[in-house]
């Protein structure tokens, strides 16, 4: 496993390349959840033009010959690109972050807009304020101008209106479980499980932004809100059976619609969410108290 010393001064080695703005340490080690076995996840914050060449050159010295990195974009229109690398044994990825998207992402995320947007390896989408909530959770390794810094301290308050945002989402997955009903009768249990999957990452979605807590990913979303003091009870347990016993019978899968819709009510009756989209600042939209959850 890489040390703190070593991953300061591999940061320290990344920031010397033209385009490259900060260095952060991200995912799991960030958030001290990793085991062994979890990569290093390094944010490479950047802006155009990035020397891709000399950070390429840069790979090659510190994990070999065979060492490859992308351009900007290679890896889809979110995920960016970077590098998978292997140093002192230990696998590190780089992500490429292009720093004026994501002020732009966080912008918008102060503004109470949001979007899922299409990438592989995202099944609902990634969020955009995905990146404002990467940052927001990362330790700095390397920042010579102190803008990461500075842009992480913006962000370590989360947007209320971000979470009337995700709350107010939830209509969708009413909307969703009534399309789901429709295909009961034909026993398709795919869509149906697509529409369910959907719905319960849409309520982990409004239970953080509820509880103004950044969630980036799918992975480990569902036991994320599990865990948070206001999620219903048994939450995780609940939507990991719902998925996990669908069937494919009309009657099964009605039934897995029906608990679904269980924890739909249970979420939206603690997020104080309408069931119909409520246009922002109208009157009904909920709205932060002093100790800034929503009511």
């Amino acid at each position: 496993m890489l040390g703190e010393q070593r991953l300061v001064n591999l940061a320290d080695r990344v920031v010397e390349v033209s385009g490259v703005v900060g260095v952060v340490l991200g995912g799991s080690r960030a958030r001290g959840e990793h085991t062994e076995d979890s990569d290093v996840d390094l944010g490479l914050y950047y802006r155009r033009p990035l020397d891709v060449d000399a950070l390429g050159a840069l790979a090659r010295e510190l994990a070999g010959p065979g060492a490859q990195v992308t351009q900007p974009g290679a890896w889809g229109p979110w995920v960016d690109g970077g590098a998978w690398l292997r140093i002192d044994g230990t696998a590190v990825d780089w992500i490429y972050r292009d720093l004026d998207r994501v002020r732009s992402c966080w912008a918008a995320a102060q503004r109470g807009e949001f979007a899922f947007h299409a990438q592989v390896g995202h099944p609902l989408g990634v969020p955009d304020f995905a990146y404002a909530g990467e940052l927001a959770l990362a330790r700095v390794l390397a920042d010579p101008t102190g803008e990461l810094a500075a842009l992480r301290q913006q962000m370590a308050t989360y947007p209320e209106t971000l979470g009337r945002a995700l709350v107010a989402r939830l209509w969708e997955a009413g909307f969703t479980l009534d399309i789901a009903r429709k295909a009961v009768s034909r026993a398709d249990t795919a869509y149906v499980a697509g529409c369910v999957f959907r719905v319960v990452l849409l309520c982990a979605h409004a239970l953080h932004g509820w509880a103004g807590r950044w969630l980036v990913n799918e992975k480990g979303a569902i036991a994320s809100a599990g865990r948070l003091p206001a999620a219903p009870p048994g939450f995780t347990v609940r939507t990991h059976g719902v998925l996990a016993h669908l069937g494919d019978r009309p009657d099964q899968l009605q039934a897995a619609i029906t608990a679904a819709q269980a924890l739909l009510d249970d979420v939206r009756a603690i997020c104080k969410a309408p069931h119909q989209p409520i246009p922002c600042g109208t009157a009904g939209d909920p709205v932060a108290d002093a100790s800034g959850r929503l009511r």
